[in-house]
């Protein structure tokens, strides 16, 4: 079996005061980026920062790093589209429809975030947005923060917003989303239409131990101090490419092929 590594190596909160090696610049990102791809990611999911370290939706911010990635390396391209939660719904497509990537995140459902923030995601939105991947041939990977996202997704199924077969990305451990544990990784894993292909990431400290039941389970792998600024107890990590490494470790050891970008685009029938 193929395993994919995707590495998200920014995210929309941790900052330097958390760990100083995470990048927040389109140059740090896409440097970034490049020696996580040499270590073995095929997939690079990007947030983008604003210039005091904030999270942002800034199409020019998301154009400048794309483009300086690409100067580097072909690895596929997975675009938030919910990095700020004071962005507007047409914020959160507007680089979508112009950078037209390969992959972009598709938040299937709302939910509180246990820091008194809410992360809204609108049934209307959530129509538009999946129009705008249909019109843009942008395969959407459908994160599911709680069991509920996984019925929503059937439901834009059935009407023809998202397309099958799906690829599903369970985010477990996020404050006010699903438990990082391994029963409920089993749980939404086995809610998820037939044909359908995943991947799994637990927050915090239970990331090894989410990695190594996915890998064991048939699903593909998500690493980077977007979910795991530590390397192990009280180490931090020392670069994305640390934890892509240890990642791919972890897939030969089960036996298994760490995937290529040109094994990502066969998987998911990307035809870009």
């Amino acid at each position: 079996m193929k395993t994919i590594i995707t590495v998200a190596p920014t995210g929309a909160w941790p900052t330097k005061k958390d760990n100083p090696n995470i990048p927040m610049t389109p140059k740090e990102i896409a440097d970034d980026v490049f020696e996580c791809y040499k270590a073995g990611a095929a997939i690079a999911h990007l947030h983008m920062r604003d210039d005091e370290g904030r999270g942002s939706m800034s199409t020019d911010k998301f154009i400048e790093t794309v483009k300086l990635i690409k100067e580097k390396c072909n690895i596929v391209i997975n675009l938030t589209t919910s990095g700020d939660l004071n962005a507007t719904e047409e914020d959160r497509q507007a680089h979508l429809k112009i950078l037209k990537p390969e992959l972009a995140s598709y938040d299937c459902g709302t939910m509180n975030w246990m820091n008194n923030s809410l992360f809204i995601n609108h049934p209307l939105f959530l129509e538009k947005l999946g129009k705008t991947m249909l019109e843009n041939n942008i395969k959407p990977e459908i994160e599911v923060f709680d069991t509920s996202f996984i019925y929503n997704a059937k439901y834009y199924i059935k009407k023809g917003i998202l397309k099958t077969p799906a690829h599903f990305q369970f985010i477990l451990g996020a404050a006010g989303g699903i438990a990082a544990t391994i029963d409920n990784l089993v749980y939404l894993k086995n809610l998820i239409p037939e044909n359908s292909t995943w991947g799994a990431l637990g927050i915090g400290k239970a990331h090894v131990p989410v990695m190594l039941a996915t890998v064991a389970m048939g699903g593909h792998l998500r690493v980077g101090m977007e979910d795991n600024v530590y390397y192990g107890p009280g180490i931090l990590a020392e670069s994305n490419s640390q934890l892509v490494k240890r990642a791919a470790d972890i897939i030969k050891i089960a036996g298994n092929e760490v995937a290529t970008v040109e094994d990502v685009r066969e998987i998911f029938k990307l035809t870009k």
